[in-house]
């Protein structure tokens, strides 16, 4: 579903996001599904991040952002929402958080598997320089030689072409990835351009805008990427 259009008002804006069904609790904002997070409430109120938008009962929405989620928490809006008494867990922003990072693993398995995945120093290189790379992407603990020798095959590339720079993330520390995705960790990684590889892009993205601060409710949060 493609993002509204500017509004009149703040009347027409809240209109069209109920009629739609996808309208920020905290921020009163409108947007595509992909700048949110749908939220459900258990059988015993529980309130449930649904990222996947499937599970069934009465949803509400929160831009897909840690503080906004925070936000919405403190406020207790979840309850007003859902209208339930509902029982958001203290760690749910926590929770989230890696169900996103979860997800972003997944597609990078998907990827490899497709062969639009690609790991270690030298493959990554080749990805940049050559321009067959979407994205690259470092632990966060990596040596700062080899994340520089990278980023010069990605400024290289650009230059050659005369484009933008391939974005870049250092999302994990080695000890993270290692905990989240066993044997397919790396300290270099390049995602190429197909189906997969485009995925892995965007679930990047979404990993970044959810802990991005500097948004309405501010407050500090950890990013990572990406850089160009």
């Amino acid at each position: 579903m493609s993002a509204t259009g500017p509004q009149a008002d703040d009347g027409d804006d809240d209109m069209e996001a109920l009629v739609n069904g996808r309208m920020c609790i905290v921020t009163r904002r409108s947007a595509p599904p992909e700048g949110l997070i749908r939220f459900v409430a258990g059988p015993d109120g529980q309130v449930v991040a649904d990222l996947k938008r499937k599970l069934p009962g009465r949803g509400c929405w929160v831009s897909a952002n840690r503080a906004v989620v925070e936000t919405a928490m403190a406020r207790k809006l979840f309850t007003r929402a859902l209208k339930v008494e509902a029982k958001p867990a203290a760690d749910l922003a926590d929770q989230i958080e890696r169900l996103f990072a979860a997800d972003l693993a997944s597609m990078m398995s998907m990827a490899r598997k497709a062969g639009q995945f690609v790991m270690g120093a030298m493959k990554v290189d080749n990805a940049a320089r050559s321009g067959a790379a979407l994205a690259t992407f470092h632990a966060l603990d990596a040596a700062a030689d080899g994340v520089r020798k990278i980023d010069q095959a990605r400024k290289a590339f650009a230059m050659l072409v005369e484009e933008d720079e391939i974005p870049s993330f250092r999302l994990f520390t080695g000890a993270e990835m290692d905990e989240l995705m066993g044997q397919n960790a790396f300290t270099h990684a390049a995602a190429l351009a197909g189906q997969a590889g485009e995925g892995v892009v965007k679930r990047a993205n979404a990993l970044v805008a959810y802990r991005e601060s500097g948004n309405d409710d501010g407050k500090s949060g950890r990013k990572g990427g990406p850089s160009r």
